[in-house]
């Protein structure tokens, strides 16, 4: 017994470590619960298609066109989320990798940043230049 939840736990650190720098959930691979970042600043978010998919940063990146795939492809860090799709509000205040989720987000500065729920946007509302400087801060720290 003891040999399997060894196991458990090795796998479960090396996947927290694997995809650490973009969020992607326990039991997937795709950056941004699947959504096609591009979206984000063309109107709002739609979800992507397998037929447009790309790697980046270790995780997959969906895309809703041949087109939002490219424009992804030629900056990426242009419309990958900050933090690597993690909570803008937890990066800041407590330092901590929260799920973002893709339906809590804002453009800032031509930049997108996710949060974790309607509450939580709320939160990080009050304060976006403080939260983004001291997520920013937390962020290089990582």
């Amino acid at each position: 017994m003891s040999r399997i939840l060894l196991l458990i736990s090795l796998f479960f650190s090396a996947a927290t470590f694997a995809a650490e720098d973009v969020y992607t959930g326990f039991f997937s691979n795709k950056a941004v619960s699947g959504y096609d970042t591009v979206s984000y600043f063309e109107g709002g978010p739609v979800q992507g298609k397998s037929d447009f998919k790309t790697e980046y940063q270790g995780a997959e990146w969906l895309f809703s066109s041949q087109a939002n795939l490219d424009k992804f492809l030629a900056n990426p860090e242009q419309y990958a989320p900050q933090y690597g799709g993690y909570c803008a509000w937890a990066i800041a205040e407590k330092d901590d990798l929260a799920p973002g989720d893709p339906a809590y987000w804002k453009i800032v500065d031509g930049k997108l940043y996710l949060n974790y729920d309607k509450s939580i946007q709320g939160k990080w509302e009050k304060d976006v230049p403080g939260f983004i400087s001291q997520g920013d801060l937390n962020w290089v720290k990582r």
